[in-house]
């Protein structure tokens, strides 16, 4: 057994974070001698490492805690998905360093553009092939064939709804290279469809909590499984402002409201689009 000196000096934490980290229930001691003094044996050091190497890939507390309490979660994917999204920002990293340099050579121009037909093609085709063929049928029922539909995605580059459409996914996504990374590198839709069946569980649990105050300790605790499991549906860092735009849908939409309402239960757009917007109103 070591005491949280010896394991502060042994992880370079400080005494006072691991004692927050157990007020939490983050990271608690294996047992707390009859003084007050807590004291972990191997095995919780071993955890304390995990719970290092998520901090060192910026996830917050919350989410640790998350993936630490559900044996359900499997931290290598999650790790993976992570590294993934190191990889794309050291990747933008680097082109913001190239576009610097750019500047100071003294070329100013700037690309305001969204996506344009080519980049759309290849997005089709990236679709394509992260699609299984029931979820293909559903596009060939809809629009009378795969051609039809890739000439309607095709069509709509010039609508000026739709490009707004996707400034708002650039926003969610940080920069178009990264929207066009996460097009082509879609999991697999059994794993979509776990993820998806998740966050409908999470709306249903929020949804019953409809009529308490949204920033009670357990609505806040369902909004932060909700942040959670959403950036590994959609693939994003920061589900923030894609969670926002979704709650303001949920407000003013009538006929979203509707839908979620007939789903949910009277009221239930409202009432998770305004903990949603408590949830990110203050800080987590």
């Amino acid at each position: 057994m070591k005491t949280v000196k010896e394991v502060s000096k042994i992880t370079g934490i400080s005494v006072r974070t691991l004692h927050y980290y157990d007020e939490i229930g983050l990271f608690k001691p294996t047992e707390v001698t009859e003084a007050g003094y807590r004291l972990y044996d191997d095995k919780a050091i071993e955890k304390l490492g995990q719970i290092l190497v998520f901090r060192e890939l910026e996830l917050p507390l919350a989410d640790i805690k998350l993936i630490m309490d559900n044996p359900d979660l499997d931290s290598n994917t999650i790790l993976a998905k992570q590294r993934d999204m190191l990889r794309l920002k050291k990747q933008r990293i680097e082109r913001i360093i190239a576009s610097i340099d750019d500047i100071l050579k003294g070329d100013l121009d700037m690309d305001f553009a969204v996506f344009d037909e080519t980049e759309m093609r290849e997005m089709f085709t990236d679709m394509l092939q992260n699609m299984n063929e029931s979820q293909k049928q559903i596009f060939i029922d809809h629009y009378g064939s795969m051609e039809a539909w890739e000439k309607h995605m095709l069509d709509s580059t010039s609508n000026e709804k739709v490009q707004k459409n996707f400034a708002k996914m650039v926003e969610w996504y940080g920069d178009k290279d990264t929207v066009k990374e996460t097009v082509k590198n879609q999991p697999k839709s059994e794993v979509f469809a776990s993820y998806q069946k998740r966050m409908d569980s999470i709306q249903r649990r929020i949804a019953d909590k409809n009529g308490t105050d949204v920033n009670s300790f357990e609505v806040r605790q369902l909004i932060g499984e909700y942040d959670f499991v959403a950036k590994q549906l959609y693939q994003v860092k920061d589900a923030k402002a894609l969670l926002l735009d979704m709650a303001k849908g949920y407000q003013e939409n009538e006929a979203l409201a509707k839908g979620v309402d007939s789903v949910y239960g009277d009221g239930a757009a409202n009432y998770i689009g305004k903990a949603i917007e408590a949830f990110y109103g203050s800080e987590r």
